[in-house]
């Protein structure tokens, strides 16, 4: 059961394009700079990505120095889908993001984990329904189960993310090339036009492995070694409507949401938790402790 590292990758700002690594530094929250930016709503509150706005996944970011303990969020290079470029450093920024969000934002970097109320979770607005709610967030119909949200960990029903970070649940997910290549295949064997690019699921980590179908599924629970970082398997991904939306050359597919519910019950990939810092590079292979 052997798997290889092939792809690494880092999201300076939630929801918007990242850059692939070919070796990190892994903390116990996850990849330095990964998800180190974020935007946050200022008409209905809270912190947003590719859920509320899904023109950010057209954009890209970049830095302009490295993250460093003392500077966890330097400075980031934003080029819009119309190949404009502007920098978070430019008091323009939170106006040029609204324009293109057409909603008002404000780009903010990572706060210290004590200032609460920034990660809050908004109220639910009065009078909507919370399973409807539920339902448009994970891209499900009537017949389709919602994921089991007790799965998660309990705060994210309090923040939006883990105070201190801006990733959705766990520090890095993990996807497994096999997991791609069986929808591929599928779709071609269906006859179906749906493209599952990877650039869809914003994963971390990529991994090679003999086994086909999806072989991350049966690592839930398990320790593993990569590289000199020691990482346990959470749970599996269950995938949201960001994986149908449109951006670049992907067009908008809600038939996505639905392969992935008839084929892994509307997950791929798994979530990773940090037991040991320390750093991966792409052609390590995971050594599993258990």
């Amino acid at each position: 059961m052997s798997a290889t590292v092939t792809h690494l990758l880092r999201y300076p700002v939630k929801s918007m394009g990242g850059h692939a690594l070919k070796r990190s530094a892994v903390t116990a929250k996850g990849i330095p700079g990964d998800r180190a930016w974020t935007l946050k709503d200022e008409e209905r509150g809270g912190i947003k990505g590719g859920k509320r706005f899904p023109q950010l996944l057209s954009m890209r970011a970049s830095f302009t120095s490295e993250p460093t303990a003392q500077v966890v969020s330097p400075e980031v290079q934003i080029t819009l889908e119309d190949g404009r470029s502007i920098s978070s450093s430019d008091p323009r920024v939170n106006e040029t993001l609204s324009a293109a969000v057409e909603a008002p934002v404000s780009l903010w970097p990572l706060l210290p984990a004590d200032q609460l109320e920034h990660y809050l979770r908004p109220p639910m607005e009065e009078g909507v329904d919370p399973e409807a709610y539920f339902r448009e967030v994970f891209a499900r119909t009537e017949d389709e189960p919602l994921p089991d949200l007790a799965a998660f960990p309990e705060e994210l029903f309090i923040y939006e993310s883990s105070p201190g970070t801006y990733f959705d649940a766990f520090p890095l997910l993990l996807m497994s090339q096999a997991s791609l290549q069986h929808f591929e295949q599928a779709m071609i064997a269906q006859g179906e036009g749906s493209r599952f690019d990877v650039r869809r699921f914003r994963p971390n980590i990529v991994v090679e492995t003999a086994e086909r179908g999806f072989p991350e599924n049966d690592w839930v629970g398990r320790r593993g070694q990569i590289g000199s970082a020691v990482i346990k398997v959470e749970i599996e991904c269950p995938r949201c409507v960001m994986t149908t939306h449109g951006f670049s050359d992907l067009p908008k597919d809600p038939k996505i949401m639905r392969h992935l519910v008839k084929e892994n019950g509307g997950n791929l990939g798994v979530y990773l938790s940090i037991e040991q810092p320390g750093e991966i590079a792409v052609g390590d292979s995971i050594n599993w402790l258990d």
